[in-house]
């Protein structure tokens, strides 16, 4: 049984060994075929044509993306998609005029002499070609690693077949394999599963934005569910080129269902809070309690929502700081929404005056000193009023009640510009605004003696 058993592991060393052997020698062939061609003297004089036409290329595309640039420069109130398009095609003018210039010598050349005197120029100009396209459709992918991935495995593709050694190349890549048991993973799947899984998620991206674009643009859609809609067309479409990918590869699916049920067990136990954040993200969209533009109160944070996300809420204060603030304290706290109906907001200041001024007049000059600050308003139903509030120790008490529909500009400022105004409006109607008033005796002074007057009544 002993012998038996050592030769299993024998026969697949010796196996992988021929099979490296194999593909070393296809390289090394590749490799001689490729220098005899190019040895060949029309090969050379073809190759020495790529060059010099390369050099004219490079040398030509220099005052032309300066002469672009500064045309791009210039071009104020274009879109951005139109810039950054613009952007794509200045960093490519030297491909795009050796392409122009390659395929041009190509057509002279089949016009002047034999076809096959052009073969390595037509081959060099397909490659060429393919290279452009690839790196101007591959600009759509946003991810840079994923894009590198996507446009270089799509322009070997391409070259391959153009070379027409497809089958060649596919044998080789599948014959590099890892076996885990039932499951064998070639570099040939690895390379199809980058590319298809990369094409399906780039248009998957396209599709989202221009959904979430005509989503956002409607004005009969409501800001959070506008927020909602985006975000579901987002995991459906990504969710669906995931799943469409997959199963393009050949990857039976049915075996994700032990995977789904694992992750449902994680989800359970290990991510409580993010489960409560997402579920809290939804009701809040669903529910219209909050919106993009709302101006909140949560604890001492004050400021208005930026972004609505799936686990936290954006609200950017008055000093610039952005808190995001998790979507289940939202629905387990209580938020004050200060435009949560509508825009308008009252803000109360108190006072107070001397007894020996009119309370009639110090109502009249409030009135009239608050309505001249800009952003109080003034229209019916939203006037200022001024209400006398009780008799203090040393003033009359009063409450100025203002309305304002710009709470995102600020209450602490609007608070401060009305009491100037009052300050400036009293100082000018000579109306006083008391402040308490204290003696103070330092300890161990001799208290002064009061003389009685003398009796002089005898």
């Amino acid at each position: 049984m002993e012998p038996e058993e050592q030769t299993l592991p024998r026969d697949a060393i010796a196996e992988s060994t021929a099979g490296a052997l194999e593909i070393g020698q296809r390289l090394w062939a590749l490799v001689n075929e490729g220098a005899e061609l190019l040895l060949r003297p029309w090969n050379a004089y073809q190759a020495g044509i790529v060059l010099a036409v390369f050099v004219l290329a490079a040398l030509v595309a220099r005052p032309l993306q300066k002469v672009f640039h500064n045309w791009l420069r210039s071009r104020e109130g274009w879109p951005r998609w139109r810039i950054r398009a613009g952007l794509v095609l200045h960093k490519r003018i030297r491909g795009i005029l050796f392409v122009l210039l390659i395929w041009t010598v190509v057509l002279i050349m089949q016009e002047a002499t034999w076809p096959s005197r052009s073969r390595l120029l037509v081959v060099i100009a397909n490659l060429s070609l393919a290279w452009l396209i690839v790196a101007l459709a591959t600009r759509l992918v946003g991810n840079p690693l994923l894009r590198n991935l996507v446009k270089y495995g799509a322009w070997t593709w391409i070259a391959l077949r153009i070379l027409g050694i497809t089958q060649d190349a596919v044998h080789l890549l599948d014959s590099i394999a890892i076996s885990f048991g039932d499951l064998r993973i070639s570099l040939f799947l690895v390379v199809q599963a980058v590319v298809i899984l990369g094409v399906m998620l780039t248009l998957a991206r396209v599709i989202s934005s221009a959904a979430g674009n005509r989503i956002r643009s409607n004005p009969d859609i409501s800001p959070s569910m506008q927020v909602l809609g985006a975000k579901l067309a987002q995991i459906l479409l990504f969710g669906g080129a995931f799943f469409i990918g997959l199963k393009a590869i050949g990857i039976d699916l049915t075996g994700l269902a032990v995977l789904s049920g694992a992750i449902g067990v994680g989800l359970g136990f290990g991510l409580q809070k993010v489960v409560s954040n997402l579920v809290s993200g939804l009701i809040i969209l669903l529910d219209k309690s909050i919106k993009p533009g709302d101006v909140i109160s949560l604890g001492d944070t004050f400021g208005w929502i930026n972004a609505l996300g799936a686990r936290y809420v954006s609200v950017v204060t008055r000093d610039g700081r952005e808190y995001l603030i998790p979507n289940e304290d939202l629905i387990t706290s209580q938020v004050v929404n200060w435009s949560h109906s509508d825009k308008y907001v009252r803000l109360d200041l108190r006072f107070g005056t001397g007894y020996g001024d009119d309370p009639h007049k110090v109502r009249k000059i409030a009135i009239e000193a608050a309505s001249a600050v800009a952003r109080v308003l003034t229209s019916a139903g939203k006037k200022p009023v001024c209400h006398v509030t009780g008799f203090g120790d040393s003033s009359v008490d009063y409450v100025l009640r203002i309305w304002i529909d710009d709470p995102t500009g600020g209450l602490t400022n609007i608070r401060g510009a009305v009491f100037l105004a009052l300050w400036d409006a009293f100082q000018a109607e000579g109306i006083s605004i008391p402040f308490p008033q204290r003696e103070v005796r330092m300890l161990n002074d001799p208290l002064p003696v009061r003389v009685a007057p003398a009796d002089n009544g005898g």
